[in-house]
C-alpha cells in the first residue's frame, strides 16, 4: 500500500502556478481558438504553435506540457527550479523541456476544472517520442467516454481498477459530480503508472487516495466497493503485444470477460460497476449472446452498449496509428501479424462499448425472486451526456419493466419528456404510423399504437394505470379489457426502453 506522498509538497506549488496561470482546459481552450484546438484534436501542433508565442505564464505551461516544444525559462522562472525537482521538466541552457506530459482536465458536468493528470510524452508522428512497455498514457477519447457513463451519486469507497495516469479518480473525487465523494483506492499493474498517477493526484488536490500495485482483482480481493470503473487494457491484438497501458497479455476479450465476471465479488450490495470493453464478432456467433452470457455469470443487473464495431483491417490500423507505427519499416508486417491472429480466430469485427454492472440480492421473503435485469444492445446515434447522470435510471427501467405484468394496473406511470411524432400522407385524417421520441436521455424512438400514444399524453405519475385505459377505451369505443390485455403487452417494453416510468 502507498499514499499520495511523492513530493507532494513540490506538487502543491505546481499547481497554485497552473491554477494562477489559468492552465486549465477552459484556458487553453480560449488560448487556442477554434481552428488551433480542432487540429490540436487531430493531433496537429502547428496551429497551436502559432498562436501561443506570446510569452505568457499560460502560453509557455501550453507550449511546454501539451504541446512538448521546449520554452525559454523567463515566463516560468519563479516555478522553473520546481518543474525540474519534480521531474516534470529538465533544463537545457535557458529553456525548459518536459519530461512529462502534463494536461488539464475539465469537470465531467463541464462546469470547472476537475484537476491535472500526469503522463508520459504523447507520441505523435513526427515527436520522436518512441513507446516502451511501460508507457503510461494520457488522457483521450475512450477516458473521457467512461467518466461520462460513471453514475452521479455519492458513495462511502470507489476502485479505479487499471487507474494508469489516474484520470478517473480524479473524477471519481469531483465533488459537483458526487457531492459527497468518500475514499478512492486506484489499482494498476504498472508501478510506473502508479507513480504519475500520485503525481496527478497531488497536481489535483487529492491527498488521500491509495494505490495498489496488481492484476484484475487481485490488489483488492477481499474488500467491496460502493462504485468500481475502469478502463481496461481492453485493445485485442497479436499475443507479442507489450505496450501494458493497452493489452493484457490474455488471447481474444478474455481479460474484458474475466474483469465483469469478476467484478460482482467486490461490489457492496447495491454497488455499481462500469467499464469500458471490446468484444470480438466470431463468425457465426452473435456477439450479443458472448456478450451476454458474460453478464449472465454475474447475477446482477446489466447493460451492455456497443457504440461502434470496426472490421479486423479498421480495427489494426487504429492500433497502429495509436502507437506511432504508420510509416515505419516494420509496418507491413505488423499489420499482416494483426489480420493473420484475427484470420486464425475467425475474427469479423470488433465492438467497443460499455457495460454497467448493478449488484442486487434477490428477495429472500418472495416466493419466486426476479431474475436480475440483462439487456446488451447497439446504440451508435449520438445520446444525452453525460450518461452518468441518468444510468441509474437506465437501469431501473430494465427492472421495473421485466417485472411489469398483469396485476400492475393500480400503479401510477409517468411519461418521460418525448415527443410524438405522426407519419402519413399529407391531409390524411388517421396517421399511417406514430413514433414517440425521447427528447433526452438514450434519445430512442418507437412506433406505437394509438393507445399507446394516449396514455403517453395523460400518464404523469399521479393516477393508477387502470382508470386511464378503462378512459382510453371509452374515448375510442374499444373494448376495456382488450385495451388493458394490450397494455399489458406493450408497456414492458416501453417503461424499458424509458418512454414510462414508476414514479
Amino acid at each position: 500500500m502507498d499514499r499520495v506522498s511523492d513530493r507532494s509538497e513540490l506538487l502543491v506549488s505546481v499547481r497554485a502556478a497552473f491554477d494562477q496561470a489559468g492552465y486549465t482546459v477552459a484556458g487553453v481552450r480560449d488560448l487556442l481558438g477554434a481552428t488551433a484546438g480542432g487540429a490540436l484534436a487531430r493531433d496537429e501542433i502547428v496551429p497551436a504553435l502559432r498562436v501561443t508565442r506570446g510569452g505568457s505564464p499560460l502560453e509557455a505551461f501550453a507550449r511546454l506540457f501539451w504541446l512538448q516544444v521546449p520554452v525559454n525559462e523567463a515566463p516560468l522562472r519563479e516555478i522553473a527550479d520546481v518543474l525540474v525537482a519534480t521531474g516534470l521538466a529538465e533544463r537545457s541552457g535557458d529553456e525548459l523541456r518536459a519530461l512529462l506530459h502534463v494536461e488539464p482536465l475539465e469537470s465531467v458536468s463541464g462546469e470547472g476544472h476537475a484537476g491535472h493528470v500526469v503522463s508520459d510524452l504523447k507520441a505523435r508522428p513526427g515527436s520522436g517520442v518512441e513507446l516502451k512497455p511501460d508507457h503510461v498514457v494520457g488522457t483521450g477519447g475512450a477516458s473521457a467516454n467512461l467518466a461520462r457513463l460513471v453514475v452521479h451519486r455519492p458513495v462511502d469507497n470507489a476502485l479505479d481498477l487499471g487507474t494508469g495516469c489516474g484520470v478517473q479518480a480524479v473524477h471519481l473525487a469531483d465533488a459537483s459530480v458526487r457531492p459527497a465523494p468518500g475514499s478512492i483506492t486506484a489499482t494498476d499493474v504498472n508501478p510506473r503508472a502508479l507513480r504519475l498517477a500520485r503525481m496527478s493526484f497531488a497536481l489535483s488536490g487529492l491527498e488521500d487516495v491509495e494505490t495498489l500495485e496488481g492484476s484484475l482483482h487481485e490488489p483488492v480481493r477481499d474488500r467491496t466497493f460502493d462504485l468500481i470503473v475502469s478502463n481496461p487494457p481492453f485493445v485485442i491484438g497479436p499475443p507479442d503485444a507489450a505496450l501494458v497501458y493497452r493489452e493484457s497479455g490474455l488471447h481474444g476479450d478474455e481479460f474484458c470477460r474475466r474483469l465483469v465476471t469478476g467484478a460482482p465479488a467486490l461490489l457492496t450490495e447495491g454497488g455499481t460497476c462500469q467499464l469500458l470493453a471490446n468484444w470480438l464478432h466470431i463468425d457465426g456467433v452473435p456477439w450479443e449472446e458472448r456478450v451476454g452470457s458474460w453478464l449472465r455469470e454475474t447475477g446482477c443487473d446489466a447493460w451492455a452498449v456497443q457504440r461502434d464495431v470496426q472490421d479486423p483491417a479498421e480495427y489494426a490500423e487504429l492500433w497502429l496509428r495509436d502507437s506511432v507505427e504508420t510509416g515505419t519499416p516494420a509496418y507491413t508486417a505488423r499489420y499482416d501479424a494483426w489480420l493473420d491472429y484475427f484470420e486464425s480466430r475467425r475474427v469479423t469485427g470488433i465492438g467497443f462499448g460499455w457495460i454497467t454492472l448493478r449488484r442486487t440480492s434477490a428477495d429472500s421473503t418472495a416466493a419466486a425472486p426476479a431474475a436480475p435485469a440483462v439487456r446488451v444492445e447497439e446504440l451508435r446515434h449520438a445520446v444525452e451526456q453525460p450518461v452518468g447522470a441518468y444510468v441509474g435510471q437506465v437501469l431501473d427501467g430494465l427492472v421495473d419493466g421485466a417485472k411489469f405484468s398483469t396485476g400492475c394496473g393500480d400503479l401510477p406511470l409517468a411519461t418521460t419528456p418525448v415527443v410524438q411524432e405522426q407519419i402519413g400522407p399529407p391531409g390524411a385524417e388517421d396517421p399511417e404510423r406514430i413514433v414517440l421520441r425521447q427528447t433526452g436521455r438514450l434519445r430512442r424512438a418507437a412506433g406505437v399504437g394509438t393507445v399507446e400514444a394516449a396514455l403517453a399524453g395523460v400518464c404523469d405519475g399521479t393516477l393508477p394505470l387502470d382508470p386511464l385505459l378503462d378512459a382510453i377505451a371509452q374515448l375510442m369505443a374499444l373494448d376495456a379489457d382488450q385495451v388493458r390485455a394490450h397494455a399489458e403487452t406493450v408497456l414492458p417494453e416501453l417503461i424499458a426502453d424509458g418512454f414510462f416510468e414508476l414514479p
